[in-house]
């Protein structure tokens, strides 16, 4: 690969994975991150935080640094920078490649889970199952559960603050995974959680609640993901990266 950098966008578990192999190989790497958690884990090699400006501002920035690729390993709900690099890459040529955890649609006992498609209607089916309901879906879709949650005392899980005012009763508990099936268990079992909603995020990182929610017989609420960007629906296929383990892959190409 000759050029400039190689840009991966995204803070998880992937990206980090990616800029160390590539960082040993002896290619050059510039690695994104949001800046929306108060201490990430950092990846090796340069790394910049905060946004871009939008797709303009994103094209720009490939541009001025020669950028040879970009990897968009962000998180699989990160829909906003998606589309940005999926349009920036458009509009500048630059190849494209999406690097994404496998959900956990084929997960054992998947099939029995509560499948949503947006915060809205995971809120409501979360009401409906229980009344003491373990919130793990990410600090800024909280607010969409507070309407049909308000007079339930429910537990919320988040790595920083959550950005919206929260219902007296709710208890916030601030972790950061990876997490164990044993402690997922106990935290269940201390706050006698009758429901489980999160989102499929994928991963091994934060299985064991799923796990440990799934051998209790909790009704789990799960929000699928979002689709890919328009300009992302390329050829989509499954491959296995040394040192990354099983990931699905789109490419778009140079645009």
């Amino acid at each position: 690969m000759s050029g400039g950098p190689v840009l991966i966008l995204g803070g998880t578990g992937e990206a980090r994975a990616l800029a160390a192999l590539l960082v040993e190989r002896g290619i050059p790497v510039v690695s994104s991150l949001a800046g929306r958690v108060s201490q990430p884990r950092l990846p090796v090699g340069e790394v910049r935080i905060g946004g871009f400006g939008g797709v303009d501002g994103l094209a720009a920035y490939l541009r001025e640094t020669a950028v040879c690729a970009v990897v968009d390993a962000t998180h699989p709900f990160a829909r906003v920078i998606s589309g940005n690099a999926a349009a920036a890459c458009a509009q500048t040529g630059v190849p494209l490649l999406r690097l994404e955890r496998p959900g956990w649609s084929q997960a054992p006992g998947a099939d029995a889970w509560h499948w949503v498609d947006d915060h809205d209607a995971a809120a409501e089916a979360t009401a409906r199952l229980g009344s003491r309901p373990l919130l793990t879906v990410g600090r800024q879709s909280l607010d969409r559960f507070v309407g049909p949650l308000a007079e339930v005392p429910a537990v919320v899980r988040v790595v920083d603050p959550p950005e919206h005012p929260l219902p007296e009763r709710w208890l916030v508990l601030r972790a950061r995974g990876p997490y164990t099936e044993d402690g997922e268990r106990e935290l269940l079992e201390t706050h006698g959680i009758d429901v489980l909603a999160t989102k499929d995020s994928g991963g091994a990182l934060t299985w064991p609640k799923m796990a440990a929610a799934t051998a209790a017989g909790i009704p789990v609420v799960v929000v699928r993901r979002p689709g890919p960007p328009p300009r992302c629906a390329g050829r989509a296929h499954r491959c296995r990266c040394r040192g990354l383990g099983r990931s699905a892959v789109t490419t778009t190409g140079r645009q």
